[in-house]
């Protein structure tokens, strides 16, 4: 895939916006850069995270509590002498780690996936991402570390408290939403233009977690 940012976006879900900005931005001390009002009663509160994009999605209705394979958010921060491990107040985990631990640099994502074997298949074959390890690849500068459960429940819905999707950034949405469908991979949702911000559409991995794949407007010029 060509990408237009190397580094891949974290979206969150909550119905805590208080408690959750002031760990985001003040105990974790992610820099905030704006609001954007989404649409659907979600405003997404937006904050600098080493060359990503923290999405801290705060939704009107009441959400439930079904789980995804995003795990834990591993931040590279200098300074940072031993892995130091955080919980937010929806109980997700974000992880402080020394730069080059498990060969992250900015962040990495860790997730729980039914099988190994297949998620390589997809990583490397569909969104055609570097392998580092058998359990860790790299997309742009972001790390993936998987751990194996094979009793893990596959995601459900991309609505729900906590991680619930990625971002990646590319020059040609429907150009590489195709090429991931033509390769064997699933599709979430078919591309929509958004205004003149951005043209999204929404994959999906082999236990189904959502990727969105962006085509924003102020990465790449005004969408035709």
């Amino acid at each position: 895939m060509k990408l237009a940012k190397d580094c891949i976006d974290v979206g969150v879900q909550t119905n805590q916006r208080e408690p959750m900005l002031e760990f985001w931005g003040q105990t974790v001390g992610l820099p905030y850069e704006e609001l954007l009002k989404v649409g659907g009663g979600v405003h997404q509160h937006r904050h600098s995270l080493n060359g990503s994009v923290f999405k801290l999605n705060n939704v009107r209705n009441e959400l439930t509590s079904d789980p995804t394979g995003y795990r834990e958010l591993i931040i590279a921060r200098d300074g940072t002498d031993t892995p130091h491990t955080l919980t937010d107040p929806d109980g997700n985990r974000v992880t402080l780690v020394p730069p080059g631990t498990h060969g992250i640099d900015r962040i990495g994502i860790r997730l729980g996936v039914r099988s190994i074997e297949t998620f390589t298949r997809f990583y490397v074959d569909v969104l055609q991402i570097e392998q580092l390890a058998d359990n860790r690849f790299r997309w742009g500068t972001t790390v993936f570390l998987l751990d194996e459960d094979p009793g893990h429940s596959p995601c459900a819905s991309m609505s729900g408290r906590g991680y619930r999707y990625l971002t990646v950034q590319v020059w040609d949405v429907d150009a590489e939403h195709a090429g991931v469908l033509e390769r064997g991979g699933t599709e979430g949702r078919a591309p929509v233009t958004l205004g003149t911000t951005a043209r999204i559409s929404f994959i999906k991995d082999p236990d189904g977690n959502w990727i969105e794949v962006s085509q924003r407007a102020s990465l790449t010029g005004a969408l035709e």
